[in-house]
């Protein structure tokens, strides 16, 4: 994709904003800084914009929304205390600070959702994730992925606009500044062309869980022989800390149950995520043939119970696990699900082809979804599950999957207003940041649906509040 040239600027120009990262929190903060007519200037280091954005598969969380069941018409006062829960023991810390990033993020879940539907995405499905006491994760119901529609959509309306500059392939190497005040960055282009830019910063360059020699080394070395959904890649917080910025959480990694095990290359260190609404939509688990978790509990807690089995390599550490989906989830999730099956990474097959005690354990499912048996398990939700009568010849989608990296939960301390502490837990003037470089937001665990919902939220709110900074008002 085309982008617009920076050139080297001489002398400060407090009237135009710097975004780091063009992934959905950089997309929304600069939706915001147009909004308030500011010029922009979009640094991206990869040669095409949308981060790990524009991968995300699941959905975006929002409640109350009209596209939810109708008994969660009125407020969904659960989401905000599923994100508690799940944020685990980071809650016995900062606690008050934490509630006020989590009530931020789930009182305004509506809005954002109303908010990209007015921008021209679809958002009508409505799924219930892991962790999750509802219903709440938001796609739409044609092929494109929620993310890469998203993006899509916001990077079209931006592009209109001649306030709005994009430079990708190049490296923001350093954050300037004077005092306690950001004023601008430096940057290599992909040829080795050095420039610097003036004004103020928003930061939301993303999370360091492909910086498997580095960053991850540093905080995480147990996770070290373990596949990642993400592609290597340094971590950038370390640009903050030049800058005085304050770090937390950063040693609160989240391995994701379920990323595909491609058989053409099943030992390959980069894994394609199995998108969440898979379970969300009635799918099971299997680890020889039988079920062994509730597969609705968090991200954490399944992927502790496959961890504790005996791993089917070391180098990746990986196990096989089988994911199968029966016809009924095949309908609802079929975009993705043919997606899958056209990268090699889920088969149409039947229940024989599991082996022998798999039968046995989808039949007892089946049973349990269908209300005539309890599920020792615990789970309660069965969302598209509709085989009632499995045999070996029924029909089911099926695909090996293994925990890989795939979030950081930790990075630059936050409060509501997007804006950055130092390590005197003073603010940061000029230097705003979003989405999965900060931390303090999700605690110890991230509720799927809920990154590009954080991108929103404090991505909105960070270009709102420079626009403050830069003193213009909206028009």
């Amino acid at each position: 994709m085309p982008s617009s040239p920076i050139l080297p600027i001489s002398t400060p120009a407090p009237k135009a904003a710097i975004i780091v990262g063009s992934g959905l929190a950089g997309l929304s903060a600069a939706s915001q800084l147009l909004k308030h007519n500011i010029p922009i200037h979009l640094l991206e280091r990869a040669p095409k914009p949308g981060g790990n954005s524009i991968k995300a598969s699941s959905g975006i969380n929002g409640s109350p929304t009209k596209y939810q069941p109708k008994f969660l018409s009125g407020p969904d006062d659960a989401f905000y205390s599923d994100t508690v829960k799940s944020a685990g023991q980071a809650m016995s810390s900062m606690t008050v600070h934490r509630e006020r990033l989590i009530a931020t993020l789930t009182n305004e879940s509506a809005g954002v959702v109303d908010w990209l539907v007015q921008q021209g995405v679809d958002l009508s499905r409505v799924a219930q994730l892991g962790g999750h006491s509802n219903p709440r994760t938001h796609r739409g119901a044609g092929n494109l992925p929620p993310g890469a529609s998203i993006i899509t959509t916001l990077l079209k309306s931006l592009q209109e606009s001649p306030l709005f500059h994009l430079q990708t392939s190049c490296t923001v190497t350093k954050v300037l500044g004077s005092g306690n005040r950001v004023t601008g960055v430096e940057i290599t282009s992909a040829e080795g062309e050095k420039s610097t830019l003036y004004g103020p910063v928003i930061f939301a360059a993303g999370g360091f869980a492909g910086d498997a020699q580095g960053m991850l080394a540093q905080y995480r070395p147990d996770l070290g022989s373990y596949p990642s959904t993400n592609e290597p890649r340094p971590g950038m917080q370390s640009l903050l800390t030049a800058v005085g910025a304050k770090l937390v959480d950063m040693e609160l990694v989240q391995v994701h149950p379920t990323g595909f095990m491609d058989p053409k290359d099943p030992t390959s260190p980069v894994k394609f995520l199995a998108a969440e609404l898979l379970r969300g939509e009635g799918g099971i688990l299997l680890v020889d043939g039988k079920r062994f978790v509730n597969e609705l509990d968090t991200r954490e807690h399944i992927t502790d119970v496959i961890t504790k089995m005996v791993p089917a390599s070391t180098l990746p550490k990986q196990w096989d696990v089988q994911l199968v989906l029966d016809e009924g989830i095949y309908k609802m999730a079929k975009s993705h699900i043919d997606f899958y099956v056209w990268k090699g990474l889920m088969r149409k097959t039947t229940i024989s082809d599991l082996g022998p005690t798999a039968l046995g354990a989808i039949q007892e499912y089946a049973k349990v979804a269908a209300g005539s048996l309890p599920d020792h398990f615990g789970r309660t939700s069965f969302a598209n599950w509709t085989l009632t009568e499995p045999n070996p010849d029924s029909v089911i989608y099926v695909g090996t999957v293994t925990p890989v990296i795939h979030f950081t939960m930790g990075g630059a301390l936050i409060n509501e207003n997007s804006e950055v502490f130092n390590d005197q837990d003073t603010i940061i003037e000029g230097l705003w940041a979003a989405g999965e470089i900060t931390g303090g937001v999700h605690g110890g665990n991230r509720l799927g649906g809920s990154s590009l919902l954080e991108c929103v939220v404090f991505g909105r709110r960070a270009g709102d509040a420079c626009a403050a900074y830069l003193g213009t008002r909206e028009e």
